[in-house]
Parts: structure tokens; C-alpha cells; sequence
């Protein structure tokens, strides 16, 4: 429509708005660094080599972030960096204090979704015995949400004292999530004779409805067998256009998956591929420290879980994902043309 190719114009505009700006900017450091490699070939006194020498380490630091910057607003965006997201947690390994840290990390992504200004949605809630969460589904919606929270998916691990533990012993457990790119009827055409739907009273908390209609829904994808559950509204309306709302989604994500599998795989063929951790996230609560893997930083652990350090965090993972992606492509270059000498 004109308004989605609007929006996709718009956003293109700001990709590339900054471009300018950063090109001058490397100018300049350019220029500086000529200008102090020049005087420092010709000058002898000692102070004003200190002086030349400071500026041009500086002008080396401003030439290095600016280059990082601009790489990375030339690089191409995912299409699905613009969407909202649909965060998915389960606890993992671990059993009551799984569940009970799946918990801890929907909290945090309330909160997250709270300080970001993004309207967040509890669509489904599964509670465990313990009072711990066993999965949960949110809906979060805002400027670039998923472009932000999809670093989130991958293993997450905490290491802590359980309160039924008498013995003081640290136990470890984790908790999966699954970000995807919240899709619409445009992007997923989805055939109603590819669907099986069945209604099923709904059997957690909800009031005295619950038990007495047929208001859950259980909506299976025949094809790729993807199966949505959804109990959490009064209506069976309500729940089928949840439940079609991440069914659409998962199949999205599946396909823009498999898209970016086969590109990865022709690249690996050229140049290799090396393993990484499906860990991305240990929290250590008698350490007080979470450490990201894929960046290696840390940070405390009760300003974390509050979401008050993404802000930090987003951009490193945002800048070590470019510099991958360069180095990829670098080193695919380099094997192209000497497949071409050969």
C-alpha cells in the first residue's frame, strides 16, 4: 500500500540521514591525522611533539568510532529491524528454579519495554507450581523493538542459591528465548485450508468464566506443524486473533530464517565457519555480575534485571554483529578472487 511504502521510505531516509555528517566527520579526522604526522616529521622540540603526539591519538580514536559508525550506516538492514516484537521465554534446565528465573527475565522485559516507551502485551502465561513462570509470550510494541530485543534470543543462565537450599550450594538452571519479528497478513499468506482450529475450555486462572466456555484455542499450521495455544482472553474472538497473530509470526521468522541459513551456508562453504555458544547470557547472583558472552562485558546484576543497562549493551552487540558481518565478507572477497586467479 502507499502508506507501507511511505513508512519503508521514511525509514530508509534515517538510515542513511547520518551518512553526510559521519563522512565529514572522518574528513576531518583525516585531516588532522596528516596535519600531526606532518609536524611531527619536521618538529624537534619535545613539548610540542608531546602536544601534536596527544592530538593526533585522539584524532585516531574520533577516526576509528566515526569508521565504526559509518560502516555500519552503509550496511544493509534487516527487514524486520522496523517490526514489533513477540518475545517468547520458557524455563529451561533446572526444573522449580528454572521456571522461577524464566520469571525474573519476563520481568525484566516489562520493565525493559516500560523505560524504552514500548507498549508490552502478557499474551500468554503458563505458572508453575512454585510460582515460577514456565513460558510466557509478550507483545511489544514501539519504535524498532525488534531491531533492539532480538539479541535476547538464544540460552540464558543463572547461577544462584535456591531458597529451598539448605546447604548453601549454587545451583545452575536455564531459560530459553525466542524473539521474533511480529508479522502481518501482508508478509504471511496463510490458507484457511492449511489451518486446524480447535476450542477447549480454559484451565488456569480468569474468573468464573473459566471451565464453563469453550473460549481456548489451539491453532495448528498443518504444513510446518507450528502449534499456537492461547487461553488467556475471555473470548474465543480474542484469543483466535492472538493466536493468529504469533502462528503468522513463527512462520515469518521461520522463512526469513531459512533465507538467512542458505546465505550463511554458501558463505561457510567459501570461508569456513567456526562454532559459537548457543550461551549467550550467565547471570551470577553470588557474584552479583551478569556477563554477556558475545561481548564480554559485565554488569551488575540487580540493575540488569531492572533494564537499565540495555542501553549500553544494545549498541556493543549492534557494533560486534557489524564487524562480524565485515570481516565475513572480507574474507568471502578474499577466497572469490583467488578462486579467480586460480
Amino acid at each position: 500500500t502507499q502508506s507501507t511504502w511511505g513508512a519503508s521510505l521514511l525509514r530508509e531516509y534515517h538510515a542513511i540521514g547520518s551518512i553526510p555528517s559521519l563522512l565529514s566527520d572522518l574528513q576531518s579526522a583525516l585531516k588532522t591525522l596528516r596535519e600531526s604526522r606532518e609536524l611531527l616529521r619536521t618538529e624537534s622540540d619535545p613539548e610540542l611533539t608531546a602536544l601534536v603526539t596527544s592530538e593526533m591519538e585522539e584524532a585516531q580514536g574520533q577516526w576509528d568510532q566515526v569508521q565504526r559508525k559509518a560502516l555500519s550506516a552503509v550496511l544493509p538492514r534487516d527487514d524486520a529491524s522496523h517490526r514489533a516484537a513477540i518475545v517468547e521465554i520458557r524455563a529451561g534446565a533446572g526444573g522449580d528454579e528454572a521456571a522461577l528465573f524464566a520469571a525474573d527475565l519476563l520481568a525484566m522485559y516489562q520493565k525493559l519495554a516500560s523505560l524504552q516507551g514500548w507498549k508490552c502485551d502478557l499474551v500468554a502465561y503458563s505458572k508453575s507450581d512454585q510460582g515460577g513462570c514456565k513460558e510466557a509470550t509478550l507483545e511489544i510494541s514501539g519504535e524498532e523493538a525488534f531491531s533492539f530485543l532480538q539479541y535476547e534470543a538464544g540460552t540464558h543462565r543463572v547461577q544462584r542459591v535456591p531458597e529451598t537450599e539448605t546447604q548453601g550450594r549454587i545451583h545452575t538452571s536455564t531459560a530459553t528465548v525466542a524473539v521474533l519479528p511480529q508479522a502481518t497478513e501482508i508478509d504471511v499468506n496463510i490458507q484457511q485450508k492449511d489451518l486446524r482450529i480447535d476450542f477447549f475450555r480454559s484451565s488456569g486462572p480468569g474468573g468464573q468464566h473459566v471451565n464453563t466456555t469453550d473460549s481456548a484455542v489451539r491453532v495448528t499450521h498443518i504444513p510446518t506443524n507450528t502449534v499456537v495455544s492461547i487461553q488467556d482472553e475471555r473470548s474465543q474472538t480474542a484469543n483466535l486473533n492472538r493466536a493468529m497473530s504469533i502462528l503468522r509470526s513463527r512462520i515469518y521468522e521461520h522463512e526469513r530464517q531459512r533465507v538467512m541459513n542458505e546465505r550463511a551456508s554458501m558463505r561457510s562453504q567459501m570461508i569456513g565457519s567456526g562454532d559459537r555458544s548457543e550461551r549467550i547470557r550467565t547471570y551470577n547472583f553470588p557474584q552479583s555480575r551478569v556477563t554477556d558472552h558475545r561481548v564480554g562485558e559485565s554488569f551488575n546484576v540487580d540493575s540488569f534485571l531492572e533494564g537499565s543497562d540495555f542501553e549500553f549493551l544494545v549498541p556493543r552487540l549492534r557494533e560486534t554483529d557489524s564487524e562480524r558481518f565485515l570481516e565475513s565478507m572480507e574474507e568471502e572477497t578474499e577466497v572469490k578472487s583467488k578462486g579467480k586467479k586460480k
